[in-house]
């Protein structure tokens, strides 16, 4: 799956020369987190997010040091502060550097990218305009709406040959050791294996390779001794 398939979209956006108190009011009255920044073309900004509206000297949250720490601060930094948490332009406090997505970026690398950068959200943008926006939610709810095909069973030596191309691709999983056996959809795996989260790995990994219907897991947990 990709962006294109999950991501939110028409999305409720807002100006740069816009106030920073419309912009709050457009993510209080829509129930988001932060609102895209664009251009009357549609190409993207910027973004405004809860983050960059935390310390603000209306709710008088701004950030405040110790003289003798204040005065170790670059009056750039301080400058840089004040605007963030004076202005009343969005451009002002709006986050410029966003880490973007396109849509046929996979969900895989999309949630690389949210957990890599610690991030809630990602715009999704072709040819420099805003087409989506991914969220964390969103990937939950593409979770929750899948299924998968109960109907498609693959033969049982494909089925089986599936399942062992899905734990060769595991550095953790040592195949040479774990038989697996097929049968109408259902898998039969013995032999032996490291520790308990390794078994529950082996598992989670076969029962996750498509056609799989259940698991008969008797794999036995046996310490492998290294021989030198």
């Amino acid at each position: 799956m990709n962006a294109s398939d999950v991501m939110v979209h028409p999305v409720i956006t807002t100006r740069p020369d816009s106030s920073v108190h419309d912009a709050a009011a457009i993510m209080i009255a829509n129930h988001i987190s932060a609102v895209p920044v664009t251009d009357t073309n549609g190409r993207l900004l910027g973004i405004l997010s809860e983050g960059d509206l935390l310390r603000r000297s209306e709710t008088e949250t701004e950030r405040r040091r110790s003289w003798w720490l204040e005065s170790l601060t670059s009056a750039e930094t301080l400058a840089k502060e004040f605007v963030k948490t004076h202005s009343r332009k969005v451009s002002d406090v709006m986050t410029r550097n966003i880490i973007v997505a396109q849509p046929d970026t996979s969900l895989h690398e999309i949630a690389t990218l949210l957990e890599r950068n610690r991030i809630k959200r990602v715009p999704v943008v072709q040819d420099g305009k805003l087409v989506g926006l991914v969220s964390r939610a969103d990937l939950v709810r593409a979770l929750a709406n899948w299924r998968s095909d109960p109907h498609s069973i693959p033969e049982d030596l494909t089925l089986q040959a599936a399942v062992m191309a899905n734990l060769q691709g595991e550095t953790w999983a040592h195949i040479a050791l774990i038989n697996v056996t097929a049968r109408s959809g259902h898998i039969d795996l013995s032999g032996v294996v490291e520790s308990e989260i390794q078994r529950d790995a082996i598992r989670v990994a076969v029962e996750g390779t498509p056609g799989v219907r259940a698991v008969d897991d008797n794999l036995m947990v046996r310490p492998i001794m290294a021989y030198v």
